[in-house]
């Protein structure tokens, strides 16, 4: 499959820290990814570095086969779409306007019908005149979520199947609308955009994604089929948990059992 993403041995620092150190990847057209890890292993780093957003301090990144610092604002956001995990929006937009955002200098009457798609996909249809801020975190989430959707489809319009980036997108959202998430994306995956996505549920990394990435200390520490990392002894060196995975249809699942504390024993199953 063509690569829509390449990544080569990416490395961030911030003052004297080092953020992310020798991270590789490539992602095809189609493909969806999960990178999981422990908070500050340098996930939403690595995404903001693949979006663009960020400029590495050794490394580059290249998207459908270009230096993604070499694009224009308006080509990148042509060719990628992401959507952030902390979006505040004070003024009184309404859903449609803030879904209307995605489709750039187009008018309502140009991008209407995409419009329409999107909110009708994110089940907000109904809201379409609610002022953002009315709305619970949850459905703010959906709205924007919406309105990536928008962008990424005017994009592809033009320029083929692109890069869609989600950085924590179920955070907000109860387990219904995670699921519609996850699924929808998937939709624009099977279509060939390239997916990828942070999540902490690893239950549904797992559902979610062909592929995992897993980050710990800002470097790849797995890179595979998610029944190939998703191991007990991974999950414990990783996230400092004790946990069963079970597989079912050859899918593993993660119950986790207790928490160890390094130096510790091991907390007694109940």
């Amino acid at each position: 499959m063509t690569a829509v993403l390449e990544a080569r041995q990416l490395g961030k620092r911030a003052g004297r820290a080092t953020l992310l150190d020798g991270v590789g990847l490539t992602v095809a057209a189609g493909e969806v990814v999960a990178i999981i890890g422990p908070n500050g292993a340098g996930k939403s780093t690595l995404l903001r570095l693949l979006s663009g957003d960020l400029r590495p301090s050794a490394g580059e990144v290249r998207l459908k086969q270009r230096d993604i610092g070499s694009f224009a604002p308006r080509e990148l956001a042509a060719r990628r779409a992401m959507l952030s995990q902390h979006i505040n929006v004070t003024f009184p937009f309404t859903v449609e306007e803030i879904v209307l955002m995605g489709a750039g200098e187009r008018s309502l009457r140009e991008a209407g019908p995409l419009v329409d798609a999107a909110m009708d996909e994110v089940g907000l249809s109904h809201f379409r005149e609610r002022q953002l801020p009315t709305l619970s975190g949850g459905e703010q989430q959906r709205a924007h979520f919406a309105r990536v959707l928008v962008q990424l489809a005017c994009g592809e319009a033009e320029h083929g199947p692109g890069l869609l980036l989600l950085d924590e997108p179920t955070s907000s959202l109860d387990l219904r609308h995670q699921i519609d998430l996850v699924e929808a994306a998937r939709r624009r995956a099977a279509a060939g955009t390239a997916v990828i996505a942070i999540l902490h549920d690893l239950n549904l990394a797992i559902r979610f994604a062909d592929r995992l990435v897993v980050l710990a200390g800002g470097r790849l520490a797995a890179d595979g089929p998610r029944a190939d990392v998703v191991t007990r002894e991974r999950i414990r060196d990783i996230f400092e948990i004790d946990a069963v995975v079970h597989q079912v249809d050859g899918v593993p699942y993660v119950l986790p059992q207790s928490m160890r504390a390094a130096g510790q024993a091991e907390l007694p199953p109940r």
